[in-house]
C-alpha cells in the first residue's frame, strides 16, 4: 500500500470527526467528486487504513462515571494470549494495550464507583494471573487527534 496522499489524509480527518459523513459531504470538504471520494474511501478500507466505523459512547452517561487506567503485571506462568482473551469477560475493561517495560498491559476500565473498581482488581488478581497492578483515575480525556494519524505525512 502506498502512503495516503494529502487528499486521503483530508478525507481521513473528516471521517475521524464524523464517521457518518456521506460521500457527498466529504466531496464538498475536499473538493472532489463524490465518486472519487467513494473510490478513495474504498481503497483506504481495502488497504486496512480504515479498520471500521463505530459509535463513540459516553461511559458516564451509561452509569459508569469512574474511568481508571491500570497497568498490570502478570505471573510469569500466565499465557499472555489467554489473559488478553479473558478480558472480554470483564465488561468494565473497555480498552487495553500490551506494553514493554515493568508492566505487561495497560487497561482502561469504566466503573460505576470505587467499590466496583476494587472488585475488578480483586478479580484480576484471583482469576487472571495478575501479580501487580498500578492504577490512576482519569480526570478528563483530551481530544488532541481522535483518529490518531490523520494528519501524518
Amino acid at each position: 500500500m502506498t502512503s495516503p496522499d494529502r487528499l486521503d489524509r483530508q478525507i481521513l480527518g473528516h471521517l475521524v470527526r464524523d464517521g457518518r459523513a456521506t460521500y457527498q459531504e466529504l466531496s464538498r470538504e475536499v473538493r472532489l467528486s463524490a465518486s472519487s471520494v467513494a473510490e478513495r474511501v474504498r481503497h483506504l478500507r481495502a488497504s486496512g487504513v480504515i479498520r471500521g466505523y463505530r459509535a463513540e459512547l459516553d461511559a458516564a452517561a451509561l452509569g459508569r462515571p469512574l474511568t481508571m487506567i491500570s497497568e498490570v503485571r502478570l505471573r510469569e506462568s500466565t499465557v499472555r494470549r489467554e489473559f488478553a482473551a479473558s478480558l472480554a469477560a470483564i465488561p468494565q475493561v473497555v480498552a487495553g494495550s500490551r506494553l514493554t517495560g515493568d508492566y505487561d498491559y495497560e487497561l482502561r476500565l469504566a466503573c460505576r464507583d470505587a467499590a466496583e473498581f476494587e472488585s475488578i482488581v480483586d478479580r484480576l488478581r484471583a482469576d487472571h494471573g495478575v501479580v501487580a497492578i498500578r492504577s490512576r483515575m482519569v480526570l478528563h480525556d483530551l481530544e488532541i487527534d481522535p483518529g490518531g494519524l490523520a494528519g501524518l505525512e
